[in-house]
């Protein structure tokens, strides 16, 4: 499938690349929001063996989230080329930001563990910012406590000299940085309503369970459209964009 008009390199560097590790794990609203800013990025598809940049030839990069554990390598060996990458642009202190399962190969790569089934969450929920993220741009302009919206089973712990900046009631490790700029965060802030409803059908939750979810994010869906774009153009001054 050739890349839509947008998805081209521009100068060596100037590029920010998503890695989508699932093909129902898009880049969803963080897409259409670059799209509007006319912010140049490319999608890759390692699970297509679709060739991931070398960092050094990108801006930044987001890694999204996926169905797989992040230890599950075997199973899906596309994820050691991402793993690779990962640990590429965390020693070249390229700008990264990891959206859970990005999140957690972030934490894997720098030495933490990543625990499966362990702090479980579906739907909108609340996350509090420690005092270390309260100060981090990545968190500018984002109150002290917001929501944001958890589809995960798996949870990362925090790698050693690295910097706790979110959590919520259920799962203590929202949010990590490490090293300079690179980022991990537990929750999603790119979904939208259609990838929500997909999620819902796709994931055996009941249908009680699914329509509360579904109904739930409609109704927050604008603030957390606006916190999740706010820590998307702060992930943009952090990799000198905006």
């Amino acid at each position: 499938m050739p890349w839509p008009a947008w998805a081209v390199w521009g100068e060596e560097g100037n590029m920010i690349v998503f890695i989508q590790n699932d093909p129902e794990v898009p880049a969803g609203a963080y897409a259409d929001w670059l799209i509007e800013e006319g912010i140049v990025f490319r999608i890759v598809r390692p699970y297509l063996n679709e060739e991931i940049p070398l960092p050094e030839k990108t801006t930044a990069s987001i890694v999204l989230g996926g169905s797989m554990g992040a230890n599950e390598t075997e199973k899906y060996p596309s994820l050691l080329t991402v793993r690779d990458f990962i640990r590429h642009a965390v020693t070249l202190e390229r700008p990264y930001l990891g959206i859970c399962l990005g999140g957690q190969l972030l934490a894997d790569v720098c030495g933490a563990p990543v625990r499966s089934c362990s702090y479980g969450e579906r739907g909108i929920n609340p996350i509090n910012l420690t005092g270390e993220g309260i100060s981090d741009p990545l968190f500018d302009g984002v109150p002290e406590q917001f929501i944001s919206f958890q589809w995960h089973n798996d949870s990362f712990d925090i790698p050693s000299g690295g910097q706790r900046l979110a959590f919520s009631a259920t799962c203590p490790n929202q949010a990590l940085r490490y090293g300079k700029n690179a980022y991990g965060l537990q929750f999603h802030p790119e979904v939208n309503e259609n990838i929500v409803a997909n999620w819902c059908t796709a994931e055996a939750i009941g249908s009680l369970a699914a329509e509360q979810i579904k109904s739930q994010f409609k109704i927050k869906e604008e603030a957390y459209r606006k916190y999740s774009r706010q820590i998307l153009s702060n992930f943009l001054r952090i990799a000198g964009i905006f």
